[in-house]
């Protein structure tokens, strides 16, 4: 089934230029994901097709107005939940993708300038989405991180049907370090294992680079999916032996 997104923002060719190339683009193009973008100023009132104003009780910058997005989402009627990105929204992460992934279509709403009127927020929108504690000029970006991130899980979007339950965050852990030829480059020389053909050795190696990786870089995302299993501590002790 196509899964389909709605962006709305007042730049729709940042998201028309990116979702149409590489891996979003043949998605498209095979019908498995279907953005469509909506130009806020498109439902503007004025000649000047203005969406900003600034804030009652004074301050720095402008705000985006109630009535052109109000007025976009009335006329388009685009799918739920309506999710508005901005600083203050839940983080987004692997679990947040895969949420989304389950669904068959959404919305997403760009924020600009110092933010959206409060009423867009409370009265309009289901969702409300941060990608990390940080500012952005507006909720484009965001956007598109989002689009390709939760693509990316969706039945047929990647060549490899393991690519994404392999990759980083899938089972909680950092992705393991990946070689390629030549089989030694400058004095270094790719694992053993990884030349050895063994399925199951290739296996064990990868997921203990996979928790050495994750324990020294990432100690929190250990910490978060309860800890270290038995069998990884196992697995664990038997490098310190080796070293030792």
């Amino acid at each position: 089934m196509t899964l389909k997104i709605n962006v709305f923002t007042i730049f729709p060719e940042m998201i028309d230029n990116y979702t149409s190339q590489s891996i979003l683009g043949r998605s498209q193009n095979n019908d498995l994901l279907e953005v469509k973008s909506h130009d806020l100023r498109d439902y503007a009132d004025g000649s000047h097709r203005t969406v900003d104003d600034s804030p009652f009780g004074g301050g720095p910058g402008m705000v985006l107005m109630p009535e052109p997005v109000f007025n976009a989402i009335d006329s388009v009627k685009p799918p739920r939940p309506l999710i508005l990105l901005s600083p203050s929204g839940r983080k987004f992460n692997h679990e947040v993708a895969a949420e989304l992934a389950e669904l068959d279509e959404f919305s997403l709403l760009c924020g600009r300038y110092e933010g959206v009127d409060e009423r867009i927020r409370t009265r309009l929108c289901d969702d409300e989405i941060s990608i990390g504690d940080y500012v952005l000029a507006g909720g484009e970006l965001a956007a598109l991180v989002i689009v390709e991130a939760v693509a990316r899980l969706r039945q047929g979007v990647l060549g490899n049907i393991d690519s994404a339950s392999d990759e980083s965050f899938a089972d909680g852990l950092l992705e393991h370090p990946h070689y390629t030829r030549p089989a030694e480059f400058r004095g270094d020389e790719v694992p053993p294992t990884l030349l050895s053909g063994n399925h199951e050795e290739i296996r064990r190696w990868r997921k203990i680079q996979s928790l050495l990786m994750t324990s020294r870089k990432r100690p929190d995302l250990i910490t978060k999916r309860g800890g270290l299993t038995q069998e990884e501590l196992e697995q664990l002790k038997q490098i310190d032996k080796h070293k030792n």
